[in-house]
């Protein structure tokens, strides 16, 4: 159509900018053909939307620089918006909407991917409301109040651009180039927008992984995923205890592994401490889900404190093996990883009489003082391929080797690990919710690595890539054990901010375990 300017290649974004300035910056890191001038100021980006010059389909961002309002922005630094609000001279004075949040006229769902996406490049990014006013805003005062309105930036632009909306939602970036603290009309101004504009060069990319990490997908929900009953008693104890007792609550090392809920407890007065030591006389100490060695239990008797123990009873249990084949003379070879500290914890029941194996090859080079005297334990949150594996190396050495009267993995470990595997055929990527330090966690990410597809583990959706979405239509998603549903909810969520999603949970499985709280919390 004449006077339509051409739409760039599939899936790549079309990204206005208000001037020629801007849109050089920003070619730096996109194809030429996507970064269109729009032209300065409401006027102009009126009349390039009226005139048909703005193509209104497809991904669609605005990216050029801004003014900052909050007090803590520094020029260079970038603002994704998450709404863009829409301001004129011929509206309420300013310090009339300063009583309330300014109405929001467009959301912009991708903010935190895309804000996620443009920290990993080391850049300082900021997420929230932005507003685009009719004039040059040049009053301290005046800008003080569009912050007090909510807003953290503010131009002349972004609204009138996207006024008519398009058939996805957009992304708005802009860079700071002067701040709310200094005035508009100095000299500095000049060097601050040249050093908005190189940080606008590195903006490209990212909006060229949005655009391509736009479109419908699938997400295929393995259940069970998220809390096993374990995790579950664990946070139940310290929540209980902080309603009881009131805070501090002490915790011996993270109650479960998983960031945010530790994060969570120690907003509500937790305090996790690493030794004993740093527990002060009087106060109460939780010992974490994943066991402690016989040494600590020594120590905490000691100094007469009131311990909790949150240790999950399947861990107890494998403490129980332990003592009892190390108690009729037998070498016990735990099969586990260094420092996790449920290895740690086990191990400390019977030192002298246990040995860690740690893979195949530890199995291979193993020597015991008795061949005839051999038992195997293993950790818990082991993946069973894994200890299958080295247990069948065992057993090819030591003929006479003994197990467990029943599985020490936990059922939730297993359970996560099936589910997993049911769904990752059908997928092209998968996502699994926890923290790095959570082995169940790690576990499925190596599963479904093994299943032949592109595996991550994430915190949250904040951690998502956007890179790793590209042409990715079929999502496979689970949570490791110590990670909150809450969470996987935010992936969800998060997807959808680009484009449709389709949810399909499909568990293998319901899980009815519960386990009973100590008596000093029941008592209570």
């Amino acid at each position: 159509m004449t006077g339509m300017t051409q739409r760039p290649a599939s899936g790549e974004p079309l990204v206005y900018a208000p001037t020629w300035l801007e849109a050089r910056a920003l070619r730096r890191g996109l194809p030429a053909a996507t970064v269109q001038v729009a032209g300065a100021g409401p006027a102009a980006a009126k009349r390039a939307v009226a005139a048909g010059r703005l193509p209104r389909t497809g991904p669609v961002a605005v990216a050029g620089v801004a003014g900052g309002l909050d007090p803590a922005l520094r020029p260079g630094d970038i603002v994704v918006a998450t709404q863009v609000h829409q301001l004129t001279r011929a509206q309420a004075p300013v310090s009339a909407r300063a009583q309330a949040p300014v109405p929001a006229t467009l959301e912009c769902p991708a903010a935190r991917l895309v804000a996620a996406t443009l920290r990993r490049a080391g850049l300082r990014v900021w997420t929230g409301p932005v507003v685009s006013v009719d004039h040059l805003v040049t009053r301290r005062g005046e800008r003080a109040e569009l912050a007090d309105a909510g807003a953290l930036a503010v131009d002349t632009e972004s609204a009138w651009l996207l006024q008519d909306g398009t058939d996805l939602d957009p992304v708005v970036v802009r860079v700071i180039a002067d701040d709310s603290v200094a005035s508009l009309w100095r000299p500095a101004t000049v060097a601050k927008l040249q050093h908005a504009l190189r940080v606008l060069e590195r903006v490209g990319p990212a909006l060229a992984a949005w655009g391509a990490a736009r479109g419908r997908r699938q997400v295929l929900v393995a259940g069970p995923r998220s809390f096993c009953a374990g995790v579950v008693r664990a946070i139940d104890i310290v929540d209980r205890l902080l309603e009881q007792r009131g805070a501090p609550v002490y915790v011996r090392k993270q109650i479960v592994h998983n960031r945010h809920v530790v994060t969570g407890l120690r907003e509500r007065g937790a305090v996790f401490v690493e030794e004993l030591s740093e527990v002060p006389d009087g106060y109460p100490v939780v010992f974490s889900a994943h066991g402690v060695a016989p040494a600590v239990r020594t120590t905490a008797a000691e100094r007469e404190l009131a311990v909790v123990d949150a240790t999950c009873p399947l861990v107890s249990k494998v403490h129980a093996e332990v003592r009892r084949f190390a108690d009729a003379g037998q070498t016990v070879l735990f099969i586990g990883h260094a420092g996790h500290e449920e290895t740690v914890g086990t191990m400390g029941e019977r030192p002298e009489h246990t040995v860690l194996i740690e893979d195949v090859d530890a199995a291979w080079r193993v020597q015991v003082p008795d061949p005839a005297r051999i038992s195997y334990l293993v950790q818990t949150t082991l993946a069973a391929d894994e200890v299958a594996s080295i247990v069948d190396v065992l057993a090819e050495r030591f003929p006479l080797l003994r197990g467990p009267a029943s599985d020490d993995i936990c059922y939730a470990t297993t359970n996560r690990q099936q589910a997993l595997a049911a769904v990752t055929a059908e997928a092209q990527l998968c996502l699994v919710v926890g923290s790095a330090n959570s082995f169940n966690s790690v576990r499925l990410v190596e599963r479904a690595a093994r299943d032949g597809i592109p595996a991550h583990l994430i915190e949250d959706a904040d951690d998502i890539d956007l890179g790793w979405l590209g042409g990715v239509r079929t999502v496979a998603l689970t949570a490791g054990a110590s990670a909150p549903q809450s969470l996987v909810d935010d992936v969800v969520g998060a997807l959808g901010a680009l484009g449709p999603v389709e949810v399909h949970h499909r568990d293998i499985t319901y899980e009815s375990v519960e386990f009973t709280l100590p008596k000093e919390i029941r008592s209570r």
